[in-house]
Parts: C-alpha cells; structure tokens; sequence
C-alpha cells in the first residue's frame, strides 16, 4: 500500500464498515481474491471526503456504514472467473435474481475496469445514531437488479427518502453517484483517475 493510501478506520475513525468481499456474505459466496482483512481500505483523499460526509451524515443523526473501498484487479479477475462458472443458484436469488452471471457485466453492475480499483470509490448506506440500525433503502448492497437503480419505481417514500439523502450528504462532499447502484459513489477529484492498483487489502 503506497503512502497515498490509508485504513478508513485509522484515518477517518466513527466510521463502521462490514468488507463483504472479505466475507462470505457477498455474490461470489466466498472471500474474493486481493480481500484478505476485513478493513476498508482508500486513498486519503477518499478518508478525508468520507469523514466530512460522516460529519455531514451525523448532523442528521445518521453514521456511514461502508461496504467496500479500494478493490484490488485482481478481486476484479476473481468475480469475471466466476461469472464464467456454471450457476450454483446460492446466490442468485439475493444478488441477481432477474439475470445471468454474465449480465452482470453487461448491464453495468460489475466492470472488468472497476472504479474501485483507483482507490476512490465506495459502497455504503445509513443508519440510526440513535437504534444502529441500518436505514431502509429498498434493496441490499450487490442487488444487481433495476430496483436498486436511482429513481427506481416499487420502493417506499421512506425508501425513496433515505436513497436521496444519502446521495444529497455524498454529493455535498464532492462525490458522484452512479446511475445504477444507489450504495455506490466516486470522489469527483479522485487521484488516481487512470490507475488501477492491485496490492491486496492485508
């Protein structure tokens, strides 16, 4: 890990996080390649935007809780040599219910290239300062599925609510969304906007 990059928890304490890649928990079914701690790890950049947001998210009385950052190339490799193996059917159901292992790729869900591989991006949602518990956004992280898109019709206004205020508390630490996942954002003025890293999270 070069000196541009940080542990979120060491750089930007308050923050909870649960690395599904370096869990079972997540659409592979297993630990991915590159995950071998369960810690977020980004550019400082990255930590130093997402403890603003945190700041930003508190004054509502919400937290950050992130689900992955900086993705190693290789964890990347990892999910294409899965999407080319025959369907088990242990995760299709929660993950991708509505599409092929391949589809994933091609409608935009998982990229051969990942923004997250720049050390920039993340994936998270809210939750209650006052319960713990996880604000309702209409769908869990990696559901690869038009219902996680923003703007997707079928959820509750609360739901709907709690989507755009995520997004509102990103955007007004200078983040992007993405059309498609309402969990994930990129630092607008990333670093490394043309590098891909692939030391392991470790």
């Amino acid at each position: 890990m070069n000196d541009s990059f940080a542990f979120l928890d060491e750089y930007a304490p308050g923050i909870r996080w649960d690395a599904k890649y370096a869990t079972w928990d997540n659409f592979t079914g297993k630990p991915v390649d590159g995950y071998l701690a369960n810690r977020i790890v980004g550019t400082k950049a990255l930590c130093a935007a997402l403890d603003r947001a945190r700041e930003k998210a508190r004054s509502h009385g919400f937290g950050l809780l992130l689900w992955d950052g900086y993705r190693p190339q290789r964890a990347v490799d990892c999910f294409l040599r899965w999407a080319r193996q025959p369907e088990d059917g242990r995760t299709k159901q929660r993950h991708y219910p509505h599409i092929d292992r391949a589809e994933m790729f091609e409608r935009g869900y998982v990229a051969a290239r990942s923004g997250h591989s720049r050390g920039s991006t993340v994936d998270l949602t809210l939750y209650r300062l006052d319960t713990g518990e996880l604000a309702a956004m209409g769908g869990d992280h990696d559901l690869m599925d038009p219902i996680s898109h923003h703007g997707a019709q079928g959820i509750t206004a609360s739901e709907a609510g709690n989507r755009r205020r995520l997004r509102s508390i990103m955007e007004g630490c200078g983040f992007s969304a993405y059309d498609c996942e309402w969990w994930h954002y990129t630092l607008k003025d990333e670093p490394y906007p043309d590098t891909y890293f692939d030391f392991p999270v470790a």
